[in-house]
Order: C-alpha cells, then sequence, then structure tokens
C-alpha cells in the first residue's frame, strides 16, 4: 500500500501545471464533435483538417449496432446517433459508407428523425432538415419577464439560463444554412412528416402541466406572426445586452458548451460580424475545447481546472504530504487567485449575500458553484496559504459565500438557492429535464464535510437543517442518490463524509443502514462499481462493474463510518493495490460523473486517479490514529 501510494503521489507531482493547477480532459458522448462541426458550417468556417480528426473520433466510437450512445457501452442514443450521422455528412462522407449505413438502420428503426430530442431538431432545423413546426417555442420575450414572475429565465438552473438566452434569439431570427444535396439527411424520415410526428407526447391523464405547456406551446406557435414588433425588438436588445455582458474574460460564457456555442451563434444571427472582439474571443473560447485525448481529438463539454486541483491537492494531504509541500503551495496560489469577487446571478434572488466562490472552470465569473468551493476551502483550510493574509480573506469569504446559498429546504444546490420550479421540466423544450437546479444531496454532504472541518458542530443552525435535509432524502434502503456523480455510491459517500465529519452520531440506525447498503453492494473481486444505467432503473443501484473512482467512494463512506478495520474495507483497499497500473495510476473506461441524470454522462480522466490515493491515503491515516500501521 505504501508504494501504491508514493507512486501515485509521484503521478500527480508529474502532471501539475507550471502554474500550480492540475486539469485532465472531460469527455461526453459524440454530440460535442457533431456540434462543433454544425456550429463552423453555420458560420460558414472552414476546419477540414479539424473535422477530419473529429470525424475519425466519430467513427471510433460508433458501437457495432451502427449507434452513438451517451456513456461507454450504453445503450445507443437516437438523437446522438443522429447529430453523429449528419456531421459525418457534412464532413463528406457518402450514405453508402457502411459505417453511415449501420448508423440510418439504428435510426430507423427507432422512428426516424420523429424521434430526435429538441436540441437536436433545432440543429436540423437550421440545415433545412426538420421542419419548425416540430421545434418548441421558446420566445425572446422570456427575458424581459421580472424574476419575481413564475416563469423567468432566474428560475432556471444557470445552465439552462445561459443556453435559453442565445436559443431564444436564435429560434426568433432561425438561421439557415443551404445544403448540398449529398449531405441532406431526408434517408432518415420514416415517411414525410405529419403534425403527430413533429408533436412532442402528450402526458395520458387529461389536466397536468406538461398538457398545459403542450397547449401554451401550440397558442405561441398560432400568435408568433401577430407578436408586436416593437415589444419584439426591445426582447432583442435585452437578450443581446445579456449576452454581452455574460461573456467570460477568456470569450466563453457559462464555462459550458451549450451557452458557448449556442450564444456565438446567436450573435451572428442577429448581424455581428466575424471581426467583432464578442465574435473573435467568443469563437476563440469554442476553439479552447479541442483537447487531444488517447490518440485522438475530442470537443469537450466544459474543463475542470479548479476541480481537479482541489482533489488532487486533498488526495496529497490524505497520502500524507507534507501541507508546506512546494505542489501544494503552487496549488494554494492558483486557488487563491481564481476566487471570485463579483456578485453573478446567483446574486439576483440572494442580493445580500457578499461574493466569494469558486468556479469549475478558467473563466467562469457569473457562476461559481458550491460544491467547488467547498472542497476548494477545505483544502486551503489545511495549507500554510490559510495563516496569510490573502488566504485568511480567501476563506473568510469563500465560507460566508458557501453557507450563505443553503435553500430553505436546509440542503444545497450547485449554483443557485431555492431553484425549485420543477413545473419548468415540464415545458415541450426541457426534454432533457435539466431546467432547475435543486438542492442535492451530495452537495450537502460535502457542504457539511466543509462545517465540520472549518470547525462547527451539529448545534450550529444551518448543520442541523443540512442533518435533517439527508434525514428526509435518504432511500429506504439506506442509500442517499448522486446528482453529480454516479449514483448511489456517490451519493452515500459524500452524505456519510458529510456527517462524520459535522459530529453525527455514526451508530444512529440510519447511518447504519447506509454503511450495510455500501457493504452488502461490493462485488466478489473487493471492489464497486455502479453502471450508469441505475439513473433509469433503481434495481441496478451500487451494481457494475468495479471501477477505480466508486471503489475509492465507497471506501471513504465506510471509512467515515466504521475506520479502517472492517473486511469490505480491506477488501476494497486490495483491489485498489492490486489494480494499480506501473505508472502509478488506474484504468477506467466507464463514465462515473453525471452531467445531466439520465440524459448527459462524464468521464473525468482525473477520476480514476486522485479518488483512489485519497482513499489509500485516509486508510493508512485511520490506521495509524489506531496505532495500527
Amino acid at each position: 500500500m505504501a508504494q501504491a501510494i508514493t507512486r501515485a503521489s509521484q503521478y500527480l507531482f508529474a502532471t501539475q501545471h507550471a502554474r500550480g493547477y492540475w486539469h485532465a480532459p472531460l469527455e461526453a458522448n459524440a454530440t460535442m464533435e457533431a456540434e462543433y462541426v454544425f456550429f463552423n458550417r453555420l458560420l460558414g468556417r472552414e476546419r477540414p483538417d479539424v473535422e477530419r480528426r473529429l470525424a475519425e473520433r466519430l467513427l471510433a466510437l460508433q458501437q457495432a449496432d451502427g449507434s452513438w450512445p451517451i456513456y461507454h457501452n450504453g445503450p445507443g442514443g437516437p438523437s446522438t446517433t443522429i447529430e453523429a450521422y449528419f456531421a459525418l455528412k457534412l464532413t463528406g462522407m457518402s450514405a453508402t459508407e457502411p459505417a453511415l449505413v449501420r448508423a440510418r438502420d439504428f435510426i430507423l428503426g427507432r422512428g426516424g428523425l420523429a424521434r430526435a430530442g429538441v436540441f437536436t431538431r433545432i440543429w436540423l432545423a437550421y440545415f433545412g432538415q426538420f421542419p419548425w413546426a416540430g421545434v418548441p417555442s421558446m420566445p425572446v420575450e422570456l427575458v424581459l419577464l421580472p424574476p419575481w414572475f413564475p416563469l423567468n429565465i432566474y428560475a432556471m438552473s444557470s445552465w439552462a439560463r445561459g443556453t435559453v438566452v442565445p436559443l431564444t434569439l436564435l429560434l426568433a431570427h432561425r438561421p439557415s444554412v443551404r445544403l448540398p444535396a449529398e449531405a441532406a439527411v431526408a434517408e432518415l424520415w420514416l415517411r414525410a412528416p405529419t403534425r403527430d410526428d413533429l408533436a412532442f407526447a402528450r402526458s395520458p391523464e387529461l389536466v397536468t402541466t406538461r398538457n398545459f405547456f403542450l397547449a401554451v406551446d401550440r397558442a405561441l406557435k398560432t400568435l408568433a406572426p401577430l407578436s408586436w414588433r416593437g415589444l419584439r425588438r426591445r426582447a432583442v436588445a435585452r437578450a443581446i445586452e445579456w449576452l454581452l455582458r455574460h461573456q467570460d474574460t477568456n470569450g466563453q460564457w457559462g464555462g459550458i458548451q451549450p451557452a458557448m456555442v449556442n450564444s456565438v451563434l446567436a450573435l451572428h444571427a442577429v448581424g455581428f460580424a466575424a471581426d467583432h472582439p464578442a465574435m473573435m474571443s467568443g469563437i476563440q473560447g469554442v476553439e479552447d475545447f479541442l483537447v487531444e485525448c488517447e490518440g485522438t481529438l475530442m470537443y469537450q463539454p466544459c474543463v475542470s481546472p479548479n476541480w481537479d486541483t482541489a482533489l488532487a491537492a486533498r488526495a496529497l494531504l490524505d497520502a500524507g504530504l507534507d501541507p508546506a509541500h512546494p505542489a501544494l503551495g503552487r496549488a494554494a496560489d492558483w486557488l487563491v487567485a481564481n476566487q471570485i469577487n463579483r456578485p453573478g446571478d446567483w446574486a439576483v434572488l440572494n442580493p445580500t449575500l457578499e461574493p466569494g466562490g469558486w468556479a469549475f472552470e478558467f473563466a467562469n465569473d457569473w457562476y461559481p458553484d458550491v460544491d467547488d468551493s467547498a472542497v476548494i476551502l477545505t483544502v486551503l483550510d489545511a495549507l500554510p496559504a490559510a495563516e496569510t493574509a490573502a488566504g485568511r480573506r480567501a476563506i473568510a469569504y469563500g465560507l460566508n459565500w458557501t453557507l450563505g446559498m443553503q435553500s430553505r429546504n436546509g440542503g444545497w444546490a450547485a449554483f443557485d438557492t431555492d431553484n425549485t420550479a420543477a413545473f419548468l421540466n415540464r415545458i415541450p423544450f426541457a426534454d432533457m429535464e435539466a431546467m432547475i437546479d435543486p438542492p442535492t444531496e451530495d452537495v450537502t454532504g460535502r457542504v457539511l464535510h466543509l462545517m465540520g472541518t472549518i470547525g462547527y458542530r451539529l448545534d450550529f443552525g444551518r448543520a442541523r437543517r443540512a442533518v435533517e435535509f439527508l434525514r428526509r432524502t435518504q432511500r429506504s434502503d439506506g442509500s442517499w442518490w448522486g446528482r453529480w456523480g454516479v449514483n448511489f455510491i456517490y451519493g452515500t459517500w459524500g452524505a456519510l463524509a458529510g456527517l462524520e465529519r459535522i459530529g453525527e452520531d455514526m451508530r444512529a440506525p440510519y447511518v447504519r443502514r447506509a454503511v450495510e447498503w455500501l457493504a452488502t453492494h461490493q462485488n466478489p473481486d473487493g471492489g464497486w462499481g455502479e453502471t450508469v444505467a441505475s439513473y433509469d432503473d433503481e434495481s441496478l443501484a451500487g451494481k457494475g462493474e468495479s471501477t477505480p473512482s466508486q471503489t475509492a467512494w465507497a471506501l471513504l463512506g465506510l471509512l467515515a463510518a466504521d475506520g479502517p478495520s472492517s473486511p469490505a474495507v480491506e477488501r476494497g483497499v486490495d483491489w485498489l493495490v492490486r489494480t494499480q497500473g506501473p505508472d502509478g495510476t488506474w484504468q477506467e473506461r466507464l463514465f462515473t460523473g453525471t452531467g445531466f441524470p439520465r440524459h448527459f454522462y462524464l468521464r473525468y480522466h482525473l477520476y480514476r486517479h486522485y479518488f483512489p490515493l485519497m482513499a489509500l491515503g485516509q486508510y493508512r491515516a485511520r490506521l495509524a490514529a489506531r496505532g495500527e500501521g
């Protein structure tokens, strides 16, 4: 074990950037590469060498049945496959190529283009390949609605808001690109589409929120030609102003692909010249998400330097590295320098709270998040930087902001407080069910862990309400759901780690149920794993091929609850030691990160490394504390 910890630590030393941060690729699915191709066509850009390499990656990711999945070895996704197919045709591939024949058979076998999701329909409509009648309405006048109105952009999650605003401009202007006949995808229709083919499915009950919004959508389509021009001009101007104000210093928007790509396209659609500073920096921001990955050129959905840096530093601390080590000093300097000291969108509904959080990305000042901030604060608190004037200020403001983001129900969400308007997930546009950012178990556990690290205990009101939130949200089998990691293993680790650090009685019956759940879901090989499919089918909770990151999460949860001396912990540690490679890291092809449950998943390329190191380090430290090692 000691050798495994040393090798894993050396790997992190070797991969730290000179500026002090860690950062590895963040992988999603084939729609990322496909939409980069669409983006270039809509702007009239020629990038043949880049697109050739992206086409090679798309072909490498295709499954034997012709489909492209939304996670490794997952079932084929109809929309993902439609977008990959169309992108390959745009790059010059013939419909008669075997790869496209297999893809076309898969698409037609699942209903053809009529089964495309909302975002796929919008992309296709720009190219004349899908009727606009089948695209849900999202009037640009939405940006004029005040925050107190139930349906307004600030009732949406940060990621939805950053995507919806530019999309309202795009849907108002409907940009179009003429395609050569050989690039069209009419062959993906089963038949000429009828109104029923284009319609979104109704709820079987007569009166539901979804059916109400479907009726509203039909009304908006009917009334669209009658829109008041003065109001439309005012809304367009407000949306443009919002986009320009929300562009970050590196040219990006929100640090995520949907917001970035759509914002550049929206500015182009309303007439911004290619040499306008906002366009030039925006296009460069889009380009910056291209990365070399495992021999291919990949397009990332996001980048994670602050998250990777905090977790890598935490792992090195858990492994016993001297807090005064230069690598940790450089990481602390990076983190302190990247604190956000200006209000963001979160302040619209939380105006009295002082700023002080951190974002996930290199530059995303409008959207700091609680999860990153909590981990970063626990790291800074353990380093010599905490004794400097800059460090004390960073911790004070960061702690105030993070705790101040607590929602009324006692939990914490990622980006906003009380962002719980569940009806927004019933509008036709929301087929990914990701329009809101409600408090979650994993983030709440992380903040509990922070509070306990700083010195708060259960008599602190915020901590008490957070524990009550966790008790309410625990499943009957003892586990907790994971919003940002796959899935119940991730959520259960986060809850147990937070409860232990805040001083909860780890002998409490509800805690023991969680421990029993983790122990009974250990695989025969000693590791833990959980399939992404558990989001769709909870009978699969805690079941799947063992992975380094999920094994580490289970170990960290069990160590928090029971310490290092249980047989399950010993078998899990043995699995990590046995599966470490000679280069000091682990292999993990499966996706264990979550973007939008049931719809969008992530493979963090450093999860396979710093979480196992964290688990091994904590195991050794707890053994030593008991005089057993």
